[in-house]
């Protein structure tokens, strides 16, 4: 899988574009294999610019929670891609727009001949989640380098996230790249 970073928006938000590498373009469109982008708080025009001038066929737009700053874009991507909105099935009451599939914990959510599984990560809001990879890992604002999201805000819980941390924990190992939805990618040196 192929991804690409964008910084969008005011609190400078990671977005990912994710592209499968293993799905040849199509015959009738002439775009690449299916993409999705995860976390598209802002910067719709960049983002739309990007989808375009790569030729992706975007299926999924995916949201690992529902706090503004990582959903802004999001309808104004479906409008003009016809992408799928995805966010866990608790965020259901915190979601101001239409959604077109809710998530579960363990879900996994394909993406050309590649797959993404869904981990349910509350703390940061009641349906945060994490997207995992072979050996990479989408953590939205569940986990940064130097830390962790805040918790104060509605639908937060620090006992929650104290308990997702420690099951993130379960599925980290040396060598695997996080990509935090704020802050720098790194990776895992020791475990």
């Amino acid at each position: 899988m192929e991804i690409k970073r964008l910084i969008v928006g005011a609190l400078l938000t990671n977005c990912y574009l994710l592209i499968s590498k293993n799905e040849p373009r199509s015959r009738e469109t002439s775009l690449r294999g299916e993409s999705a982008v995860v976390d598209p708080g802002g910067g719709a025009k960049e983002i739309l610019k990007e989808i375009k001038n790569a030729k992706l066929n975007l299926k999924y737009i995916i949201l690992t929670h529902s706090h503004i700053d990582h959903t802004f874009s999001a309808l104004k991507i479906k409008q003009k891609t016809g992408a799928k909105i995805l966010i866990h099935k608790e965020e259901k009451d915190f979601v101001k727009f239409g959604v077109d599939r809710f998530l579960k914990d363990k879900e996994k959510v394909k993406i050309g001949e590649d797959s993404l599984e869904v981990i349910h990560t509350p703390g940061h809001t009641k349906g945060s989640i994490c997207l995992k990879g072979d050996n990479f890992i989408f953590t939205g604002d569940s986990i940064f380098k130097d830390g962790y999201g805040r918790t104060d805000l509605p639908g937060g819980s620090q006992d929650e996230l104290k308990q997702s941390l420690k099951k993130l924990g379960k599925f980290f190992k040396t060598g695997m790249i996080i990509y935090p939805g704020h802050g720098e990618v790194f990776k895992i040196e020791k475990r």
